[in-house]
């Protein structure tokens, strides 16, 4: 064998020993919400518990709770500019524009006036 032929016979060997060592894509993401525009995400975990709890653990305010999961889907929270502390929305959707279009609605519907996008997030599918 030719040096030529055993370099790309150990290259070839090296590729696939990589490409079956590399996971696929995560799938499972959460988004939490608490009191006064508090949220947390998480997206790309390796499944809906993890995702849920490190959601959780990133929204640093009072009140936390998962009120999405994501699943090849993107979130947004809409929250009223002028007062953070009032009304709100949230909306999943498989495509980023169309949740946040929803959450806004959402957040008008219950009474803001100055609603904007206060956070977002989408798995690796969404």
């Amino acid at each position: 064998m030719t040096r030529v032929s055993r370099a790309a016979t150990l290259l070839a060997a090296g590729i696939c020993m990589w490409a079956a060592s590399v996971t696929p894509g995560q799938s499972a993401g959460a988004m939490a919400v608490g009191a006064c525009a508090a949220y947390g995400y998480a997206f790309d975990y390796r499944n809906a518990d993890a995702a849920r709890v490190a959601a959780t653990g990133r929204c640093h305010g009072a009140s936390c709770k998962v009120v999405m999961m994501l699943r090849r889907s993107c979130g947004a929270l809409a929250i009223d500019g002028r007062r953070p502390c009032g009304p709100h929305g949230y909306a999943s959707a498989r495509r980023l524009g169309e949740a946040e279009n929803v959450a806004l609605k959402s957040c008008y519907k219950y009474g803001g006036h100055d609603c904007v996008i206060r956070a977002f997030a989408c798995d690796v599918k969404g």
